[in-house]
């Protein structure tokens, strides 16, 4: 008698267990389904000339101000809602305006170069572009004053021979 309560326990248990992971799955599948969003063929495009701006190596303190261009090649007008950088020390600027179809346009950038060292910060731009969220980044390396003096001076004593 022992053995059959135990055969019928383990058997519920293990009818239970199979029908969670049947509703886990039906879930999933309902969940994807959900936000299956389909790509609107007339949105605008954004065509970058490069989503990269490598600011190079630059003295503490330079200008921090770059650009990026870019062109709608799509069918409608692109609006750009928001930029937000990665941090504080990157402040991103951007039109306002509606860029038509075929029109170019500049997102700014301004990197705080008081921050010495290397660095790499992205850029994302919120838009009813094809691709609504678009990350663009940056990266370099600021040198402190006098090291950027003390490099000079051992590329200039390089050259000498």
């Amino acid at each position: 008698m022992k053995k059959l309560f135990t055969l019928l326990f383990i058997g519920v248990i293990a009818i239970n267990a199979n029908a969670q992971k049947v509703k886990t799955v039906a879930k999933k599948a309902a969940k994807k389904s959900e936000f299956t969003i389909k790509a609107d063929s007339n949105a605008g495009v954004f065509k970058f000339d490069s989503e990269l701006v490598d600011y190079g190596t630059i003295q503490q303190n330079a200008d921090g101000k770059r650009e990026f261009t870019f062109t709608n090649t799509g069918k409608s007008p692109i609006i750009i809602s928001r930029a937000k950088g990665s941090c504080g020390c990157t402040v991103p600027t951007w039109p306002k305006k509606p860029i038509m179809p075929g029109e170019t346009a500049k997102i700014g950038v301004k990197y705080a170069t008081n921050r010495v060292g290397a660095f790499s910060k992205s850029i994302t731009l919120y838009s009813n572009a094809s691709e609504k969220t678009k990350v663009i980044r940056i990266k370099g390396k600021v040198l402190k004053a006098d090291a950027t003096k003390t490099l000079e001076k051992k590329k200039s004593m390089m050259s000498i021979k």
